[in-house]
């Protein structure tokens, strides 16, 4: 039935009495999230769980707090858990192409990397000095001597023998070679060699032969003499650095003894120090080709002994949060840098650099899910990552050059860290209807409230939000009214008598808004004024187009009607969402009706205009009417609907109510008035059903009608279940009280004919009839006359077929 709304079910005011203080002064800060025990059961589930797969996707609107109170949970839980091991990157002598990862206690990779620059310093100071000890320079002089001795030796007995048979040893520039002499001494020569005997010859050339393979196996003999010399300066060398560099390794070796891998890094460099001592030893300048050239001297490069700390955490007192604002590839996996010089692009094992995951790599990653996707490789390579449980700095573009280069590749680190994205509902749906591996790895939904219930409890917590953001942001205490109207924004962002916005980052703006009012009034404290002058103020940096609107409705721009009585025309209401702001707005809906049998054409679909959601309104709409008026005939008429002046597309069913009225009032021929405008779905029983945008809806119709004047017979016809979603402003409130402006509700559609027609909508009788004078009664008679005018038409049709058979 019918019902005028009274004034206490048009807003739910906050009474001052509700709230225990005077001031928030009085007041402890917020610690504990407010209205999300799902989402926060949901959290404690999903970081306790330590199983793989079971990361964590958190969705709920934007300004819900999510980010806020996932980080404050992590960084209490994270103080409470170890601190993980730092990692370091070394040089590796068997592989250089593929730095090696190790991992060492926590705060010790700093010390690791001190402790090799240390001992790299050391050596290339002490090295040196070594090879110019006496006591080196004796071993290495009596080593040469001997050989020296031998080599002389050998050939000094070779000398002569060839001697005693008539030879010489000389030194030319191929090498030593044997000549025959004459008993002068003197070597002979072509001529003279070849002007002796034959036999002679014969006898020179078989001796020669037997010297010449003396002479090879004697510098045979010393080749292998230079190796073995060359093996024992060597050994001197390294027995020499030895000396040196082994009880220093050995300290170091001793100090990590517990960490094996380190062990063993160690022995490898001090293998590879004796093997490459020539880059310890003094370098030599050599005198440039060219005078006026001055050559660059080189020096040998130590990077390889270098340590990169990729991750410390020497500084942590737990687990590593780590909050990732723009997770890129490199940002996230870390990267392999290089640096350019002479066109040439070179890198070493000190360029790599870590990623968000390698530190939060035992502890936490928090990770907006938009801001994954819309990055290029990340979100692939981060389930790839949990799928293989480690973490590897690659070149991701490698694959798409035309010429690959040269670069490292560096040892994967073992992957250890709960990963939780930040997201939209939407989102989350999207990802876990369309990626398979996206359930497998996300296992842990925790889902946000956009509002919470309005009790005393949750009114107070309210208020400790309010003082938590003045203690933050330096605000001015607010006073008991203040935190009243902040309440009862609250409710009015929710919609809901009953409930308050969850939504703290619009409420935090009204605060900060309310504290600039306050203090350009020189306030000094935030009074219910300065929150109303706050939200005045809102509203009007964005209503612009709202006001154009109503400049044009005022100009006859637009058309609306607000008073008299038209037949098949009816005010309905829609919202306009511009994002930032949302507003009410009348629009004019007509039909007309005549006999045919299309049915009911609705404008809008004609031409494309229309969304899903209206569309199925209009089929309901067809179907309520077939249900009423077509039990004993059928329902042969056509009508069209549309929305007068509307120019973009129109969805929802919010004015399917508004509809069945304009339609039966062009069928009947009953006018209706004007005054009113109505909101309401309706299913196929005529039963009315909530809509969203009431308080924008009313507040809309009701700005038109004070254009032209309050008649005090103005009013707006919404759905009974939308009574708890009532919060209407002052001034609709004011003047509803003031009897200038009314409001009903109804619970079926039949239910506001009589105050739209004034005429009583008359229940169908056991003979399936209404009574005479009822608007149903008009409606059935008019319907049968249309039905009849169509048999009517079709009979003689019908007799002209059959004289043509």
């Amino acid at each position: 039935m019918l019902r005028r709304i009274e004034k206490e079910e048009l807003y739910k005011c906050c009474e001052p009495s509700e709230l225990p203080f005077k001031t928030t002064d009085e007041l402890s800060p917020m610690k504990e999230t407010v209205g999300q025990k799902r989402a926060l059961s949901a959290l404690k589930f999903g970081l306790g769980i330590d199983s793989h797969g079971f990361n964590i996707y958190i969705l709920g609107e934007s300004g819900t707090g999510k980010m806020t109170t996932i980080k404050t949970i992590l960084e209490e839980k994270a103080k409470n858990e170890p601190v993980p091991n730092d990692w370091c990157y070394v040089y590796n002598f068997k592989n250089t192409d593929v730095p090696k990862a190790l991992s060492l206690t926590p705060g010790t990779g700093i010390t690791f990397q001190k402790d090799m620059d240390e001992l790299i310093n050391v050596l290339r100071q002490e090295i040196p000095k070594i090879f110019e000890s006496k006591e080196y320079e004796k071993q290495r002089a009596k080593i040469i001597e001997d050989f020296q001795h031998k080599q002389k030796k050998f050939f000094t007995d070779l000398e002569e023998e060839a001697k005693a048979k008539d030879f010489t040893l000389k030194k030319t520039v191929s090498g030593l070679v044997l000549l025959p002499v004459k008993t002068t001494g003197e070597t002979l020569s072509e001529e003279e060699y070849e002007a002796l005997e034959p036999k002679v010859k014969k006898n020179i050339e078989s001796i020669g032969k037997e010297l010449q393979d003396k002479l090879d196996d004697a510098i045979r003999t010393v080749r292998e003499e230079e190796k073995k010399i060359k093996d024992m300066m060597t050994q001197l060398e390294r027995q020499a650095t030895l000396s040196s560099v082994g009880h220093r390794i050995d300290e170091l070796k001793n100090k990590y003894k517990d960490n094996a891998d380190v062990m063993n890094y160690f022995e490898e460099v001090k293998e590879d120090i004796l093997e490459y001592l020539d880059d310890f030893k003094p370098q030599e300048e050599h005198a440039p080709s060219l005078p006026f050239m001055r050559l660059q001297k080189t020096e040998p490069s130590f990077v390889r002994y270098n340590v990169n700390v990729l991750v410390n955490n020497s500084e942590l007192k737990g687990a590593p949060v780590v909050i990732e604002n723009n997770p890129t590839y490199y940002n996230l996996f870390g990267r392999v840098e290089h640096k350019v010089q002479y066109g040439i692009a070179t890198t070493d094992l000190t360029m790599i650099k870590a990623g968000s995951l390698q530190m939060a790599n035992g502890g936490y990653l928090v990770v907006d899910a938009l801001e994954l996707l819309k990055n290029i490789f990340s979100y692939d390579s981060l389930k790839r990552t949990i799928k293989e449980k480690l973490i590897k700095i690659e070149d991701v573009w490698e694959q798409y050059r035309l010429i690959s280069t040269v670069t490292l590749k560096p040892e994967p680190i073992p992957f250890n860290v709960k990963i939780v994205l930040i997201g939209s509902p939407r989102l989350y749906y999207l990802l876990y209807n369309l990626d398979e591996e996206y359930r497998e790895l996300f296992k842990v939904k925790a889902d946000y409230e956009n509002r919470m219930d309005r009790n005393a409890e949750t009114m107070l917590k309210y208020a400790s939000f309010v003082k938590t953001k003045c203690d933050e942001r330096g605000l001015l205490p607010f006073e008991k009214n203040a935190v009243a109207k902040v309440i009862e924004y609250g409710s009015r962002l929710a919609e809901h008598q009953q409930k308050l916005s969850a939504k703290f980052s619009e409420i935090a703006d009204i605060l900060r808004e309310s504290d600039y009012w306050a203090r350009y009034n020189k306030n000094s404290i935030i009074s219910a004024e300065d929150v109303d002058k706050a939200l005045e103020e809102k509203t009007y940096r964005s209503n612009k187009v709202e006001q154009k609107i109503l400049e044009a409705t005022q100009e006859g721009t637009i058309l609306i009607d607000t008073e008299g009585s038209v037949v098949g025309q009816i005010n309905g209401l829609s919202v306009l969402d511009l994002g930032d702001y949302r507003f009410g707005m009348p629009s004019r809906i007509t039909a007309k009706s005549y006999a045919g049998r299309a049915g009911i054409v609705n404008i809008e679909r004609e031409t494309k205009m229309s969304g899903k959601i209206h569309e199925k309104a209009i089929l309901i709409l067809t179907a309520y009417l077939g249900g009423k008026y077509a039990i004993k005939q059928s329902l042969s008429l056509t009508a069209s609907l549309t929305f007068e002046q509307l120019y973009g597309g129109i969805e929802g069913d919010s004015a399917t109510c508004a509809e069945v009225y304009a339609l039966l009032s062009s069928i009947s021929g009953i006018p209706l008035k004007q005054c009113y405008a109505i909101t309401g779905s309706m299913n196929q029983h005529g039963e009315v059903q909530p809509i969203g945008g009431v308080n924008e809806k009313i507040e809309g119709f009701f700005e038109v009608c004070k254009l032209y004047g309050l008649n005090g017979e103005n009013g707006v016809i919404i759905p009974k279940r939308n009574l708890l979603n009532l919060m209407l402003k002052k001034d609709v409130t004011d003047a509803v009280v003031n009897g200038k402006f009314n409001i009903y509700c109804i619970d079926n559609v039949e239910d506001g004919i009589e105050i739209l027609t004034g005429m009583p909508p008359g229940e169908l009788q056991p003979d399936g009839t209404y009574p005479d004078g009822t608007f149903n009664f008009f409606v059935a008679k008019k319907l049968k006359e249309l039905s009849e005018a169509l048999k009517a038409e079709k009979a003689p049709e019908a007799q002209n077929e059959k004289k043509k058979e």
